[in-house]
Parts: structure tokens; C-alpha cells; sequence
């Protein structure tokens, strides 16, 4: 049983500070945001002293389907009457059914699902596995992009991440070039020598700037000239977020290798995967025991990942994405023309959304006013005049007008006071 307590949140506080991460938790009380979550149903949680949040950052997307979703919930616990998390040295029913949902699910070039525990440790395998096939060790990714925190992963994104733990990479290795650039990008890979280029279709950490039409594509060609493979990071924008499975269909684009993690577990059960090609993957009949996650693929996160499959999947789900997507659109636009010195464009891709402001850190105090106002949304680490803006996938019209009502009253009280 969860307390909602005032005394108990400020034991936890202490606790946080004491034993836990001190850094992360003064800095958001610094930042005006004092919360311990307690209950949580659907798109809200609750602070442990009883406060609603409507839940709009959905840690990444790992909350796609909602907090504690009844029917991910009921299949896990249907699962444990008979499963636990397996033994990842042999095969399994339920790994193997997912995998091949997987391959189904993803773009037609895909074949062989590897497992991981989340996101940053199936980047990892995706950048050990191109290596294998190209049999090359350079890696290009986005300038402030971001793609994890473990030992390869890190390596790739903005160095406030990797310099800490003295792990930016050799520059030889780790190229990092500008987002829409595709000079840049040629640049990088007219020596031949690049193992993969890894994209996140739509870059969340840096604020969700979309692509130019002609980019990803282009990219890709550009791989497939020079000899590198392609990488589609989709931790944040897969799994019907943008309105399509994966974000990169919107752009016509078969990667080499698809990554998908966060909202894959449910919100409930670890897991992620890195489904790659037959040639990418072949590293596994040479020695299938090269490459080992304990926990990775368990037994019990393939049932769930697999309902969370065919939620996402139902035509009832995308349709309710495109409406919502484009409701929210409206209504969001109305506000933007009533604070249009404060709120100066809407960067969307479906329910993915970046809600950019005109003060280099305008986003902060949007945060703020929406967290007294009982919405949680958060700014873009790498880019902090953009709001982060994901709403769920399940959501229905009236947590739409209610969120689109305190999000016009936070901004009127911005403005106010600006």
C-alpha cells in the first residue's frame, strides 16, 4: 500500500539525497519540481501527498500504453503462475514467438531479434553487430543526439553524458556530425571506413527537430554507397508514437537494424530488442554465445512485450493516434496564436511533440507552471527553449480538453508574469 503522506514524501526526499542520487534530486527541487510519484492509473500518477499529474512525458514512451495497464498487467500475472524470467542460454517459447512477431512487425529486411534488459544495452548490441558485418570500427551519430548511458552507447551522444566517466571516444572512432546536414554526413563516410550510421528517427533529448523530407532517405543512400550500415534508433518514437509502428515507415527508410525498447515492456516488465538483418545478424551461427544477457529476452518481458504488440497493433489504437494527434494539433495551435510571443512553433510527428519557446530556456518555466498545474511535462536536456510533449496513445477526448485547458492556463500564467 502506497501513503500519501506529506511526512512520508519528505522521509523519501531526505532518503534521495542521502543514499540514492543526490545531484538529480536537488536539482529538480532547484528547478521548482518536488515530486515523489505514489499511485499511478492510466495517464496519471500521483504524488505521495495525493497531487494529480496528467501524464504527458511518459518517462520516453515507456508509459505508451498507460501506467499499470490492465491487460499487461493481467498477462504478466497469468505468466508467473507457470514462468519465471527462463535461462538465456536455451531456447525459449516465448522468446522465440516474439522474435518472430518482430520480424513480422518490423521492415521486411529484418530477420533476427537479440534481447536486452533496455534501450542503452541494445544500442550496444546493434553497434557490436555492425561491426561484425563490416568488419570496420567507426560509428557516425547526431550532434546532441542521444542514445543511452553504457559503454558504447554513451560514446555516441553529447558529451555532458560521456565526459564525465572519461568516455567520449576516440574522435577517429566516435564522428559526430549535424543533424540535416547531409554534407556532413557524406563527409563522414566518403572514406569507406564507417561501420554504421545511427539515427534516432526524431531526436528527443535534443528536441525533437524533425527531419527534412529528403534526409533520412538520403542517408541511407549514403550508407549503402559507402558502405556503412544503417541504424534506426526507435526507443522513443516506435511503437505508434509518430502514427506509424516505427517513425522511420514515415520516411520510407529499411534500416539495417531497428532498436525498440522503453515503451516495449509495458511500463511493467525490462526488455528491449535489437531486430537486425540476416547479414548483420550472422554473427550468431558463427557463435551464438558471443554476445549474453541474463536478463535480456526473459521469459516473463517476451509475454508482455508481446501484448504490448498486439495493443499497439489494433487498427481501433492507430486510429484513435491520428485522431488524437491532430485534436490536440488544433488545440494546441489555438493556444500558440493566444501566447505567440512566448510559444513560437509545434514541432509534431503524431503524438510526438516539441513545444518550442523563444527564451533559449523557455521551457523551464513551462515546466514549472505546468507541474503547480498538474501536468507533467519536461524540457529537452540538450535544448531547453522545447518541451518535451508526448501523450499517450490510448488517451480519449476528454483528457484531451482537460489537458489542453491547464496547459492554456499555465502559459496565461507565464505570460502573466513574464
Amino acid at each position: 500500500m502506497i501513503i500519501t503522506d506529506v511526512a512520508d514524501k519528505e522521509r523519501v526526499l531526505r532518503q534521495s539525497v542521502d543514499f540514492w542520487n543526490p545531484g538529480k534530486t536537488i536539482e529538480w527541487q532547484h528547478d521548482g519540481i518536488s515530486l515523489v510519484m505514489g499511485k499511478r492509473e492510466g495517464y496519471y500518477f500521483y504524488d505521495l501527498t495525493g497531487k494529480e499529474f496528467m501524464d504527458v512525458h511518459l518517462n520516453g514512451g515507456t508509459f505508451n500504453l498507460g501506467h499499470r495497464n490492465p491487460e499487461i498487467i493481467q498477462v504478466l500475472i497469468d505468466g508467473m503462475q507457470e514462468l519465471d524470467i527462463g535461462n538465456h542460454h536455451f531456447p525459449s517459447f516465448t522468446r522465440a514467438a516474439l522474435a518472430e512477431t518482430m520480424a513480422k512487425s518490423t521492415p521486411s529486411n529484418l530477420k533476427y531479434s537479440i534481447y536486452s534488459t533496455g534501450g542503452s544495452e541494445a544500442i550496444d548490441v546493434a553497434l557490436k553487430s555492425a561491426r561484425y558485418a563490416t568488419q570496420k570500427r567507426k560509428i557516425v551519430s547526431i550532434k546532441n543526439g542521444y542514445h543511452g548511458h553504457t559503454g558504447l552507447a554513451v560514446a555516441l551522444g553529447h558529451k555532458r553524458y560521456s565526459r564525465l566517466f572519461l568516455s567520449e571516444g576516440d574522435p577517429n572512432e566516435f564522428v559526430h556530425v549535424p543533424f540535416n546536414d547531409l554534407d556532413a554526413m557524406e563527409f563522414a563516410l566518403r572514406n569507406e571506413d564507417v561501420a554504421a550510421v545511427i539515427v534516432e528517427t526524431v531526436p528527443a533529448t535534443y528536441g525533437f527537430p524533425l527531419p527534412m523530407p529528403n534526409y533520412l532517405p538520403t542517408v541511407k543512400s549514403l550508407c549503402e554507397r559507402y558502405g556503412a550500415l544503417y541504424i534506426a534508433d526507435e526507443v522513443q518514437t516506435g511503437l505508434l508514437r509518430t502514427g506509424k509502428l516505427w517513425a522511420i515507415e514515415h520516411y520510407g527508410v529499411k534500416p539495417d537494424i531497428l532498436v525498440t525498447a522503453k515503451g516495449l515492456s509495458g511500463g511493467i516488465y525490462p526488455i528491449a530488442c535489437t531486430v537486425v538483418s540476416e547479414r548483420v545478424g550472422q554473427w550468431m551461427s558463427e557463435d551464438g554465445f558471443a554476445h549474453m544477457s541474463t536478463f535480456g529476452g526473459s521469459e516473463l518481458g517476451c509475454l508482455v512485450a508481446m501484448k504490448v504488440m498486439e495493443i499497439t497493433q489494433r487498427d481501433s489504437v492507430k486510429q484513435n493516434v491520428h485522431w488524437v494527434a491532430q485534436y490536440l494539433r488544433n488545440g494546441l495551435e489555438v493556444i500558440r496564436r493566444q501566447y505567440s510571443d512566448l510559444l513560437v512553433d509545434i514541432r509534431q510527428l503524431g503524438l510526438v511533440m516539441g513545444l518550442v519557446f523563444a527564451h533559449p530556456q523557455g521551457a523551464k518555466p513551462i515546466m514549472r507552471a505546468l507541474y503547480q498545474n498538474g501536468v507533467w511535462a519536461m524540457y529537452s536536456m540538450l535544448d531547453q527553449r522545447v518541451l518535451q510533449f508526448k501523450p499517450g496513445i490510448l488517451i480519449d477526448q476528454a483528457y484531451c480538453d482537460e489537458l489542453l485547458s491547464r496547459v492554456e492556463t499555465s502559459l496565461r500564467q507565464v505570460a502573466q508574469v513574464m
